[in-house]
Parts: structure tokens; sequence; C-alpha cells
């Protein structure tokens, strides 16, 4: 059998633009597999030679699924351009604004776009595979997600001024804080977000834990890397998605590597380039680019929520930590290597931030009109490094600016760029598992897809595309790479 080229093109549910290429040789397994990102991002242009306190304004224009992050780090590198410490009020808000956001991202991967894969099920009809399936087999689970989803836009637009595009975060602080009505509203909406919580965690128990064919899938080699982890903890090693600038590394059996301050990032972090992709593959500078390989020698490392979880060594809510402690028991131990395992990590941190919320919304302070540092530029420095825990991981922004706080460099490492790697590597396993002797259908397709997805990317944040298109198509390619089919789906 000749070599060819099966293109998914573009890949689904995700956000953003990609496709996959996958290589068969002659026997027709899979011999290479290629997870391109067919975007190009320039934020790091845009925003030269404009006053930092815009940054914080432009850069949430990046992605509108992700923009609280790109509003938060790169306030925090503000602050330290400035030399400002924002008052306890300002990092109230600015933490419940994050942990808003990540209620509301992880609802939308979840149920949107990674649980139709574990519960529809290769059996149910074409184009059933998203919320509008989800809707149909389990309406009460739909609609109460949606509603909690809702609660957690209210939130991030009480705090950040709109849910979408946020404005309110400011150097030194915010430019506003919420009324006590507003604070008892939170409250409450937080201690739903809880109680959704435990339900999705029950609802995964039920479908997926309980069900062992699926369990049989998710421990599948195929869905298995053991590599590095990075996540930014708490000064105790405990989950922090907001208010540490901590980063620490741990390897494949959870030794620790390296722990280092979001500063000295540089240190220990470069990006390698390949032709076939306009998003950059990041990976751990000491021990080296070794290619798409997940082993001690290589550099490659994940991030996002099973990495968080990996990484840290307790979670500071009882209920989350108690979910905490059952998920690593069921998979085995910690560190858990399983690619699947990223989507019910996400269920454990969905019920860490409504936990967390309450905590916040029950603070006197989180009403306090004392809710920004004035800037004084005898403080000013000129350089800052902003990191924060987004949804899909740890999100770095660097700027240095003139004398005149006009950014004059910027360097954006955003989540999804950090596990580009990884991703690459997690699709050529599965297409290795779903193709073999050219034999391959929609359905294993799909599970390519699914190796990805789980990783929740978000290309629109990690690249930029003006285009915008979206065709749904496979193409074949002879072993001259030169096109002799096409299949539209």
């Amino acid at each position: 059998m000749s070599s060819k080229v099966v293109t998914i093109d573009p890949v689904t549910r995700l956000e953003g633009l990609a496709k996959i290429s996958i290589v068969l040789n002659d026997e027709g397994n899979v011999k290479d597999a290629y997870y391109q990102v067919v975007e190009l991002r320039g934020f790091e242009r845009f925003v030269l030679g404009r006053p930092i306190e815009e940054v914080l304004r432009i850069t949430p224009r990046i992605c509108g699924v992700c923009p609280i992050p790109h509003h938060l780090a790169p306030a925090k590198a503000a602050d330290q351009i400035y030399g400002v410490d924002p008052p306890r009020t300002a990092k109230l808000l600015r933490e419940m604004l994050a942990l808003g956001h990540n209620v509301h991202s992880h609802i939308l991967h979840f149920y949107a776009f990674a649980l139709p894969d574990f519960v529809l099920g290769e059996k149910t009809k074409p184009g059933t595979h998203n919320i509008l399936g989800i809707f149909q087999a389990f309406p009460d689970v739909a609609k109460e997600a949606i509603k909690i989803r809702g609660y957690a836009q209210k939130i991030q637009a009480m705090i950040g001024g709109k849910a979408t595009h946020p404005v309110t975060v400011i150097p030194g602080g915010v430019s506003k804080s919420l009324t006590k009505e507003q604070a008892e509203q939170i409250l409450q909406m937080s201690k739903e977000a809880v109680e959704f919580g435990k339900l999705g965690l029950q609802v995964f128990n039920d479908l997926v834990v309980k069900n062992k064919d699926l369990m049989s899938f998710i421990n599948l080699d195929a869905y298995k890397m053991e590599s590095y982890y990075k996540s930014v903890v708490g000064p105790d090693n405990e989950l922090d998605f907001y208010s540490s600038d901590t980063i620490r590394i741990i390897d494949s059996k959870g030794k620790e590597v390296v722990k280092y301050e979001a500063k000295d990032y540089l240190d220990h972090l470069a990006e390698h380039v390949e032709p076939w992709s306009y998003l950059k593959f990041p990976y751990l500078k000491k021990i080296g680019w070794k290619g798409f390989e997940a082993n001690p020698d290589s550099g490659l490392y994940r991030v996002n929520s099973l990495a968080r979880l990996n990484v840290v060594d307790k979670i500071n809510t009882p209920l989350a930590q108690e979910a905490f402690e059952e998920m690593f028991q069921v998979l085995g131990g910690k560190p858990a290597h399983h690619t699947l395992g990223f989507n019910w990590a996400r269920l454990v941190e969905l019920l860490h931030c409504g936990e967390r919320m309450i905590e916040i919304a029950d603070e006197p302070e989180l009403y306090s009109e004392n809710c920004r540092t004035q800037v004084d530029k005898r403080a000013f420095t000129g350089e800052g490094v902003g990191v924060i825990e987004a949804p899909r991981g740890t999100l770095y922004h660097h700027y240095q600016t003139d004398d005149n706080a006009r950014v004059r460099k910027a360097n954006i490492i955003v989540a999804t760029t950090n596990n580009n790697a990884a991703i690459c590597l997690s699709v050529k396993q599965a297409a290795q598992e779903m193709v073999k002797q050219g034999q391959y259908n929609d359905d294993g397709l799909n599970k390519i897809e699914m190796a990805f997805r789980a990783y929740d990317p978000c290309l629109a944040c990690a690249t930029h595309s003006l285009p915008g298109q979206m065709p749904i198509k496979v193409e074949i390619y002879d072993h001259k790479k030169q096109l002799i089919k096409v299949l539209k789906r």
C-alpha cells in the first residue's frame, strides 16, 4: 500500500482553527502526525508603543473565550512596572474575577466539548456530539450548566465592568469595588456553583468512572504521557489560580525539579519553532528540546488542570480536597499521566472555585472603597512579568517599557502554547491506536480529536487569524503527497 496523509481540517469543538495531518507508512500504519495551528497571532506587535495601562484593555481582545486571564496577567506586570502593591480589597476582587472565569470556562469545555465524547457514544447520529446532544440526553444537567455558567458571567460583569472584555482592573488595583448587595448576590451564586460542582462530579462518577469500557479507554497507553508538569503554586504548594508568582515543575515521578519566580521564567523556558505551525513549542531550557518525545531527557512538559493537580500538594477547600484525593486514588496514584484525565481534573477545580468564591464573598473587605494603590513615579521600574493560572494552564505576560511607561518589548506565552508539543505527541499516540493498516472511520477520527480536545486548546488565544474560515474535510494523498481524494463531513 502506498503511503498517504490523512488530514482532519479543521478539528472540531475547540476555540480557534487547527488541522491534524496523519502520515501513514506503506503498511497503512501511522508514521507521524502533526497538530498544525493555521492561525497567526499579532498581539505582541499590536501593543508596542502603547501605554502599559492601555495594554490591560487591549490584550483581552486576544480571545472572547478567555479575556479575563489576559486582563489579569498584564495587570500583575503593570503593578511591577509601576512598583505598586494593590490593597487587599483589589487582590480579593481580582482573585474572584479569575475564579468566576474558571467556572465559566470549565463548564463550557466539559459540558459542550468533552462530555459528548464520553456519554453520547459512537452510535449516536452525526452532528449530535455537542451541547445539543447533551440537552437531548441529559436536559436537567444541561440546563443547570447553562444557569451556573450564566452566574459566572454575571460575576465577571459585576467585577470586570463587562463579562467578555473587562475594563476595571488597572495598575495598582481596580477602578471600583462591589457594593454589599453585590457581594451578597455573588455569595448566593457561589453557593449554587458549589452544588453544581458536586453534581458534575457525581455525573462523571456515574457515567464514566463506573463504566468499565470508558475507564478502559481512558487507561489506554495511547492516552497516557509520562511528562514533566508545571503550575503556579501557593506558599505551601497549594492550588492557586491568581495570588502567587511562584512556578513549580515536577518530573513524571512527582519529584520537584525546580521552583522559580515568574520574573525568572526565561532562565527555565525556551521556545522551539517548526515550519508547519504558527504556534511555538516551549520546553524546559536546562533539559533541552529533543523533539516530540516524553521522557526524562526531553524538555516537553504539560500545564492545565491535570498538570496543576499533579504539581500541587493540596487544595485548601475541603470538598475539592476530598475529590482531589478520590480522583488520584482511582487513577492509580499521583502524578497521573492520563491525558483524558484533564477533563476529570476540571471538575475538581470547578468545585474548588465555587468553594473559594464563597470564602471571598464572605469577606467584608470585598466591598471596601480602598481598592487602589496610587502610582508613584519614584517606584517606577520599567519591567514586569505577570503570571496566573488561566483555565488552560500557566499564562505569562512580560513587558518592558520606556520612561513614559510605553511598551517597547512584549512577550506572551499562553497556556495552550505551553502544551503545544504535548498536544502534538498526544495526537500522534491516539492516531497510532485508531489508524491501522490504512483502516479508520469517523469514530476513530473523533477519538483522535479527543486527544487534543482534553487540553481544551484556545488557539484564538495562542495565535490570531484574520480569515476565520471553517471548512471541514479529510484529504488523502499518495506517497508523493499528491492529493488523490477529498472527503467532506
